[in-house]
């Protein structure tokens, strides 16, 4: 065991491919820097000793963006378009709404006006709602545009796509993000007042991929380990998601050396245009014979702290597995047991296949520097990178062994847990809700 855990603590492998990626700079999906880092993620696979290293192409519904802009009675006010959210430039009054809680929505009249709602939710309230969430509470209620302020201080816009759920590709009215300091003074100078948002963009006919490598037996039977490749436009995307995407690289190398032990094949994928859809990943679902796969171990966001945290989605066995690995290397894991329907997992999981959410442990909500451009390298360490790799190299092993038996669920036991966590209500608000019964 020492040798390849040896190997992995002084492997650049990882760190060099995370480089690879936040040097690219743009890895919006569906645009040039993502075909890039796809290509550098399939050769990073086959130099681990990955075998059948190849790029999947699709066909994608593009996004491009353009300039944009609030004007207000006294100021200009800076602001980045939301990607998926229409062109549009939109003049009507400014209509404060806080976190944009839904009873927020509920007792205010929007239509026609521009909403304004924070990226937080309070402590108070019993569930998360999601960005795409507080959107469509906007155009369902009638609003002319909408405005995302971030709640983390420090001037930085937040971004995220407004459309890629089920309801189609694009949004129905034009969204930017704002800076916490900008929401505060819109909210405090120009609420009940007539303001502008301007969006331009382009939406071109574009292509994506995932990128995929195999490794361990030719057994029927097979273990995921995936990441997503695409990142916003407006950041290196260091930690969503090139952290993930180098994890699952270090991990390709970790278990090239160790391929006598697998007993499961690895398929290794890493994903474009999850940020604006989970695009790749439901292409590969529904190509996908799901009683064959055991496992998933989908890497996302996990370098913003040292202790790994596995949502496990109401898997006992994958909580076991976890805790085994844990005692074993004598190293804290976090487990979560529940449900998370958001990242590459998603597609698989949301029908019964067992899988886990991997990212690192935190005590502040929401996503941080994430979808800023402050989700730079210069805030990850390599050594995280190193013994996040080793732990998860061991957990893939683990449920690789045939002797670790991971029961799926049906779909109909998913959503029930769906529902106890109260998470159905956003999912079928934002046309996520996969299944034909209530």
């Amino acid at each position: 065991m020492a040798d390849w855990i040896a190997e992995t603590f002084r492997s650049d492998a990882g760190w060099d491919h995370l480089e690879t990626l936040v040097d690219i700079g743009n890895r919006m999906a569906g645009q040039p820097g993502e075909t890039e880092g796809l290509a550098a993620t399939r050769d990073a696979f086959a130099a681990a000793g990955a075998r059948d290293a190849r790029v999947e192409t699709f066909d994608l519904a593009g996004w491009v963006r353009g300039d944009s802009s609030i004007s207000t009675p006294e100021t200009v006010e800076d602001c980045i378009a939301l990607p998926r959210g229409p062109a549009g430039d939109v003049t009507a009054e400014l209509v404060d709404l806080g976190a944009g809680l839904p009873e927020d929505f509920g007792e205010a009249d929007v239509e026609g006006k521009i909403v304004l709602a924070t990226s937080d939710v309070p402590a108070y309230f019993d569930r998360y709602i999601h960005r795409t969430e507080k959107y469509q509470y906007a155009v369902e209620g009638g609003a002319a545009a909408f405005v995302y302020a971030n709640h983390v201080p420090g001037e930085l816009p937040p971004t995220g796509s407004v459309g890629g759920s089920d309801g189609g590709p694009y949004g129905d009215i034009p969204a930017v993000g704002v800076s916490a300091e900008t929401g505060a003074r819109l909210a405090r100078r120009f609420d009940g007042d007539e303001v502008s948002v301007a969006v331009e963009c382009e939406t071109p006919e574009s292509e994506s991929g995932n990128a995929v490598a195999e490794l361990g037996p030719e057994t029927e039977e097979y273990v995921i380990l995936s990441s997503h490749v695409d990142a916003h436009d407006i950041a290196e995307g260091a930690r969503d998601n090139g952290a993930g995407t180098a994890t699952i690289v270090e991990v390709a190398n970790a278990l090239a050396a160790r391929e006598d032990e697998l007993e499961t094949r690895v398929k290794c994928i890493a994903y474009g245009a999850e940020e604006v859809g989970l695009v790749g990943s439901t292409l590969e679902s529904e190509n996908a014979d799901l009683d064959a796969i055991k496992s998933i171990v989908n890497v996302d966001s996990n370098m913003g702290n040292r202790t790994l945290e596995l949502t496990t989605h109401r898997f006992d066995e994958l909580a076991e597995a976890a805790e085994r690995v844990s005692d074993r290397f004598d190293h804290p894991i976090a487990t979560v047991p529940r449900m998370v329907p958001h990242s590459d997992h998603w597609p698989f999981v949301r029908w019964g296949v067992p899988g886990y959410m991997v990212s690192s442990k935190s005590d502040s909500t929401g996503r941080g520097w994430g979808h800023t451009e402050a989700d730079t390298l210069d805030k990850l360490e390599s050594r995280t990178l190193r013994e996040q790799a080793i732990l998860l190299t061991e957990l893939v092993v683990e449920v690789a062994e045939e002797s670790v038996e991971i029961e799926h669920a049906d779909a109909e036991t998913m959503a029930g847990y769906l529902k106890e966590e109260d998470q159905a209500i956003g999912m079928k608000k934002t046309n996520g809700w996969p299944y034909e019964f209530e």
